[in-house]
């Protein structure tokens, strides 16, 4: 890990809920100037890219932050045990989501989400060879949706902007590059 280049001087919780912390901290800058830094900490998070037999399984529900439901590949955190292994976690969400169990999951790779103002890393999963075995949403998923795409059409969806998730896009892409599909 690199050393750090901005020292902390000072941190105060300014908000937080159960599903995340915002503070905010005094920092000193290696210029000598004093200032502030919002920060918003999360636990890891888990996104699965669900392909199999030229299918992505994909959900859609209502995100409130930009008023319109918006699909993307399943992914999410566990508020209630934030040091899960990211592998269980990618089965878990993969599971409540789309109702699916793999019979093969592949590590793709790690991702911040925003490091501007979020400490948040995504844990990228290919998951294949699907079964269906039944959802388990949440409470906040009550109005998900879960569907497969043919792959082409949902390639087709994110060069025409119909999906706008950066997790979705960059771990389809951090996959695609490195050939897995």
């Amino acid at each position: 890990m690199d050393k750090p280049v901005i020292k902390q001087l000072d941190s105060k919780i300014v908000y937080q809920n159960k599903w995340m912390t915002v503070r905010e901290d005094k920092i000193l800058r290696p210029s000598g100037a004093e200032g502030i830094y919002g920060v918003v900490d999360k636990p890891d998070c888990a996104a699965i890219l669900a392909i199999d037999n030229g299918l992505i399984h994909l959900v859609q529900q209502y995100r409130y932050t930009v008023q319109q439901r918006c699909w993307e590949i399943p992914q999410g955190a566990w508020e209630s045990n934030p040091d899960a292994d990211h592998a269980e976690l990618a089965k878990g969400e993969l599971r409540e989501e789309t109702g699916m169990q793999a019979q093969s999951m592949v590590y793709v790779g790690a991702q911040f989400v925003a490091y501007g103002f979020l400490n948040q890393t995504c844990h990228v999963y290919l998951a294949s060879q699907l079964n269906e075995i039944g959802r388990q949403l949440d409470d906040e998923e009550e109005d998900l949706i879960s569907q497969a795409f043919l792959v082409a059409d949902f390639e087709r969806m994110i060069v025409d902007g119909e999906i706008k998730d950066t997790v979705t896009i960059a771990a389809y892409g951090l996959a695609k590059l490195k050939g897995l599909v």
